[in-house]
């Protein structure tokens, strides 16, 4: 360890020295209104995690015991770490009852902290890279990677972007990152073992934590969920749109286009056209499948007092609308999920609303059923996409839709699987017009805006998107894409 790095965790040491000098609920949380958070947001933290009943299970950060006590009732063998001794003292002295857990005062950060490799089934932090320089949180990482058996899990939750607790601190050493700087330590661990054999971690889950949002409008609180996989294992269609379709230059250059927060055709226009046709009442609860930035669920959160979960499979999406959702104090949740895998209880939304992304779901009849059973009785949906015509593609439009891994419909067959799915008073438009409209406006800005739009980006990003534009705009004009918009009722 280099000096600076020795100065680092002599501050952080002084720093828990004196907020823990109390040993309560308030002092590890750092807010007033940690009592009434912690009823809430334990079991939410508790339900996001991968099962673990027998496992072994290490606690890095343990504290004062907040997760302890949970964790040692459904794991094997729980290992609970911190580096404050009078913490992990209360701790013991509170969970100590539990056989099947041993305590360890030690700092993550020491060479001498030996875990034995391929030990450990689910490792568990909770607010603790915050408090740890970069380079420690690298090499934090690729430790948790030896000691990870293959198949095995690593949980974290972060305080992001900016302090959310009210407790005055006289001076404050802790790291507040952007979410996506803990994305990219994680996604490029790699391990190569002593057979050649070699692994990285695959992103499970990454949201923000729902207790937060609800009671302070804050969607700072971020976790993620990682696995040890075998390097080889194929991420397929995530890994897609993070690295071909939504490239992080490529979301902002979209957001160029489509207007600032959106990601879909027509941006805040269509937007605001379309969610009028909800009718959204103050405390209902929307689902944004494929949100994107977050544009949509600002602007229903802010505009009509609702809460808004908003998903997406593309990492990149959800670390944007993060970052745009910091200081709007709105009713808005974030999640990196994947729509035909993800579940919900039944009746759970009065909304699902979802724009220009199931044209990348092949089975989709299976989420119109799903989608109607997470809706209340009398819940609305709307969906825009693309549709193709009825008649036979042409191998030009063919190869576009199989490049681009599209499974497109025209506009009736589409609004029939709503039907089918069980969906009532079902409203099947064709609004290619309205797109072809669109998408030449969105153009004529573009070509409008070229030296600014080259100068932000570059000239093969501007002829990119021209290119792109126009010929969207050939094969509407011809009746071979089409747009659709669908909405209908659950009985």
């Amino acid at each position: 360890m280099d000096a600076i790095q020795e100065q680092e965790r002599d501050m952080q040491k002084s720093y828990w020295i004196e907020h823990s000098a109390d040993l309560t609920v308030e002092a590890m949380m750092l807010d007033s209104k940690a009592s009434d958070l912690d009823k809430e947001e334990r079991p939410e933290v508790l339900s996001l995690l991968p099962p673990y009943d027998g496992k072994a299970v290490l606690e890095l950060g343990a504290g004062i015991g907040r997760f302890t006590g949970e964790l040692a009732q459904r794991a094997g063998h729980l290992l609970a770490l911190d580096f404050i001794e009078s913490v992990i003292k209360k701790n013991e002295s509170i969970n100590g009852h539990f056989k099947n857990v041993k305590f360890m005062c030690a700092d993550v950060t020491s060479p001498d902290l030996k875990i034995p490799e391929q030990s450990v089934d689910l490792i568990f932090s909770n607010w603790l890279l915050m408090y740890l320089s970069d380079q420690e949180v690298e090499d934090l990482a690729e430790r948790m990677v030896k000691w990870l058996k293959v198949g095995g899990f690593i949980f974290f939750r972060e305080s992001c972007f900016h302090q959310s607790g009210d407790s005055k601190r006289k001076y404050n050493p802790t790291h507040y990152r952007e979410p996506r700087f803990y994305t990219k330590v994680f996604k490029e661990c790699h391990l190569r073992d002593g057979k050649g054999d070699s692994f990285e971690l695959s992103l499970v889950g990454c949201k923000c934590i729902g207790a937060y949002v609800r009671n302070k409008k804050n969607q700072n609180q971020i976790c993620w969920t990682w696995q040890k996989i075998s390097s080889q294992d194929d991420r397929g269609f995530q890994r897609f749109l993070d690295n071909v379709q939504y490239k992080s230059n490529g979301i902002l250059r979209y957001e160029r286009v489509f207007g600032e927060g959106f990601v879909s055709t027509g941006g805040i226009d269509t937007t605001k056209e379309f969610v009028q046709k909800l009718e959204l009442k103050p405390g209902q609860k929307v689902l944004d499948v494929g949100c994107g930035i977050g544009g949509g669920d600002f602007y229903m959160a802010e505009n009509f007092d609702v809460d808004v979960v908003g998903i997406d499979l593309s990492i990149n999406m959800i670390s944007f609308a993060l970052e745009r959702a910091i200081g709007l104090k709105c009713s808005v949740e974030f999640e990196v999920a994947d729509c035909t895998k993800k579940t919900y209880p039944e009746n759970t939304f009065d909304v699902i609303y979802s724009r220009d992304t199931i044209l990348h779901i092949q089975d989709k009849p299976g989420l119109f059923r799903s989608f109607y059973k997470w809706l209340k009785p009398g819940g609305k949906i709307l969906i825009s996409d693309y549709c193709k015509s009825a008649g036979t593609p042409s191998p030009e439009f063919t190869a576009y839709i199989k490049q681009r891994g599209y499974d497109l419909y025209d506009v009736k067959a589409y609004g029939q699987m709503l039907r089918d799915a069980g969906f009532e008073e079902v409203i099947a438009e064709d609004r290619t017009d309205q797109f072809i409209h669109v998408l030449q406006q969105e153009l004529n800005a573009v070509e409008k805006d070229k030296d600014a739009f080259i100068c932000d980006f570059s000239e093969e990003d501007y002829n990119e998107i021209v290119d792109g534009w126009k010929a969207k705009l050939i094969r509407s004009s011809s009746g071979e894409q089409r747009w659709g918009l669908f909405i209908a009722r659950k009985k």
